[in-house]
């Protein structure tokens, strides 16, 4: 079993809408590196912290977890989508994802939070520079997270 950290804004989607959805695609994802944590070492039974960007507070709002494997987006071949991708084709797609399902809503856990303990100093979610939407959660620092909710 892996862990992760998986980004969306609120506006876009937030942990109350996968709470009510019970589980959801994680679509438009439009980085290779993201797209490929999907594709080659996302497993079903993974657990996922969910993290709301782009908003007053951001931070971990929730436990998700991995229960489809990855296949394609749809929105990819959605002219009317933002995320439209005109160079993929249903033969030869270049995005694909994973279903969640909802686990529970936890606390906010924001960034002042996390970056005070010195257990999660290498977390990528931390890191200088980092845009990734979904990135790996070592499981020491899963544990230790889960800890603090």
């Amino acid at each position: 079993m892996r862990y992760w950290l998986m980004k969306s804004e609120p506006e876009a989607y937030s942990i109350d809408q996968l709470a009510k959805d019970k589980t959801a695609p994680w679509t438009g994802v439009r980085n290779y590196q993201a797209r490929n944590f999907m594709r080659d070492q996302m497993a079903i039974g993974d657990k996922v912290f969910f993290y709301h960007s782009s908003c007053d507070e951001p931070g971990i709002v929730g436990l998700a977890e991995v229960c489809k494997r990855a296949y394609p987006d749809e929105t990819q071949f959605d002219k009317k989508s933002p995320y439209y991708d005109e160079k993929s084709t249903r033969d030869n797609p270049r995005w694909l994802h994973v279903d969640v399902k909802f686990i529970k809503k936890t606390r906010t856990v924001g960034l002042p939070e996390l970056r005070s303990h010195e257990a999660l100093a290498n977390m990528r979610i931390l890191a200088r520079g980092n845009r990734l939407s979904i990135t790996p959660v070592d499981p020491a620092e899963w544990e230790f997270i889960n800890k603090l909710l």
